[in-house]
C-alpha cells in the first residue's frame, strides 16, 4: 500500500471518529434548556466530557499502529525510543486547559448571546455550532499530538509531510505537500475543525504526497474557489496572481492559529478574571510556554516524575497535592528542544507523555 492511501486511511478513520463524536455531544446539547442553562448542563457536564475524552482516547491509540504502517511501506524500521501514554493526552484541551472548561464555553457563548440582545433560539444554536466545533478540532488536535509524539520517539523518521484533505482552505493549500523536518511537528498549523494529516517520511522524498496548490486551485469549481479562497482572492488567482501571494496576504485576518496563540475566547476570560480553565503562560528555559495543571497531582505519571526533582505544592480546595514544576504542552516540547531528539524524548518521559 502507498504512502498516501496508508495517510488516507487514518485522515478517514480520523474523520469518521470526529464526526461520530459532534453527532454524540449535538444529542446531548439537545437536553440544554434555556430557561435554566447552568441548571441543566450541570448533569451533563461529565457526560459531554467523557464523550470527548474517550474520542481523544481512541485518537491517541490509532496514532502508533498509523505511524507504523506508514514507515513500513517506506522499508523502514519502526522501533521506538519510548511508548506514547494515550491517555496523557486525553480529557486536556490542545491549549492545556481543562477539557471540561472548555466545553463550558458553549453555554458562557449563549448566556453572552442573550445579553446582547440576541433571539433566545438563535443563541442558543450559537451555542451548538460553538460546541461541535471545539469537539471537533479537540479530536484532531489530540490525533495531531499523538502522531507529533509517535515521530519524536521513532529515530527513522526524519519529515514529515501535510496530506491535504480535500475540499481544503486557501492557508491549508498552500502548506500542503511541503517536507519539514522532523523536529518541526510541533509547527503543524491548524485552523478550527482542520482535517489535514500529518505523514512521517524516513527519506528525502515525498513525490507521492506533494501537493501542487496551483494544481489544487484550477481542480476546483468556481464556486468553490471563491469559497475556500474568498471571491476577491480567487479572482486575483483567475487572473494570474500567486497564490502563495494572495493567501499569505490575508493571513493576519484569517490565518492558521499558531500553537500556543490564544483565542479570542480564551483572551476574554483571562481578561474578565474568569480563567475557568487552567490556561498558564510561564517562563520555561527564558521562552514563554503554554502549560497544563492536568495530570499533575501526585497520583500521575507525570505528576509523580515532576514532584520527585521539584516538590510538591498544596492547592487550597483540592484533595491531592501537585508537582510545583509546571508540565508543558507537547508543543511547548517540540520548540524548547528543536531539532535534538534525545531531549525531545527526555522531555516526553519527563512530562508523562511517553514510558
Amino acid at each position: 500500500m502507498a504512502l498516501r492511501d496508508i495517510a488516507l486511511a487514518y485522515y478517514r478513520f480520523m474523520r469518521a471518529l470526529t464526526r461520530r463524536t459532534q453527532d454524540a455531544t449535538r444529542r446531548l446539547w439537545l437536553e440544554v434548556e434555556l430557561a435554566d442553562l447552568d441548571g441543566s448542563w450541570g448533569p451533563l457536564a461529565d457526560r459531554m466530557l467523557v464523550t470527548v475524552a474517550a474520542a481523544q482516547l481512541l485518537a491517541a491509540q490509532r496514532a502508533g499502529p498509523y505511524l507504523d504502517a506508514a514507515l513500513a511501506t517506506q522499508g523502514a524500521g519502526a522501533d521506538a525510543m519510548g511508548r506514547l501514554v494515550p491517555a496523557s493526552l486525553a480529557g486536556v484541551a490542545s491549549d492545556g486547559r481543562s477539557l471540561d472548561a472548555l466545553l463550558y464555553e458553549p453555554v458562557i457563548r449563549v448566556k453572552t448571546a442573550i445579553g446582547s440582545g440576541e433571539a433566545p433560539p438563535r443563541a442558543l444554536a450559537s451555542g451548538e455550532a460553538s460546541l461541535l466545533r471545539i469537539a471537533g478540532t479537540q479530536v484532531q488536535d489530540t490525533g495531531r499530538a499523538a502522531v507529533a509524539v509517535g515521530m519524536v520517539t521513532r529515530p527513522s523518521v526524519t519529515g514529515w509531510v501535510r496530506v491535504l484533505n480535500p475540499p481544503s482552505c486557501g492557508r491549508c493549500a498552500v502548506l500542503a505537500g511541503r517536507r519539514y523536518r522532523s523536529e518541526e511537528i510541533g509547527n503543524f498549523n491548524r485552523h478550527e475543525n482542520c482535517d489535514c494529516t500529518a505523514a512521517p517520511l524516513a527519506e528525502d522524498t515525498a513525490d507521492d504526497l506533494r501537493t501542487d496548490p496551483d494544481a489544487y486551485f484550477r481542480s476546483l469549481t468556481r464556486e468553490d474557489q471563491d469559497k475556500y479562497f474568498t471571491t476577491a482572492g480567487a479572482q486575483a488567482i483567475r487572473d494570474g496572481a500567486d497564490i502563495g501571494q494572495v493567501v499569505n496576504a490575508r493571513r493576519g485576518a484569517r490565518g492558521l492559529s499558531q500553537p500556543g496563540r490564544l483565542t479570542d475566547a480564551e483572551q476574554r476570560m483571562l481578561r474578565g478574571g474568569r480563567d475557568r480553565g487552567r490556561l498558564q503562560r510561564v517562563d520555561v528555559f527564558g521562552r514563554q510556554v503554554l502549560t497544563t495543571t492536568e495530570g499533575t497531582t501526585v497520583r500521575a505519571v507525570a505528576g509523580k516524575r515532576l514532584a520527585e526533582s521539584g516538590g510538591t505544592a498544596k492547592v487550597k480546595g483540592q484533595r491531592y497535592r501537585r508537582a510545583k514544576t509546571p508540565r508543558l504542552m507537547p508543543d511547548a516540547i517540540m520548540e524548547i528542544a528543536g531539532d535534538d531528539r534525545e531531549e525531545r524524548v527526555r522531555l516526553l518521559k519527563r512530562f508523562g507523555y511517553i514510558t
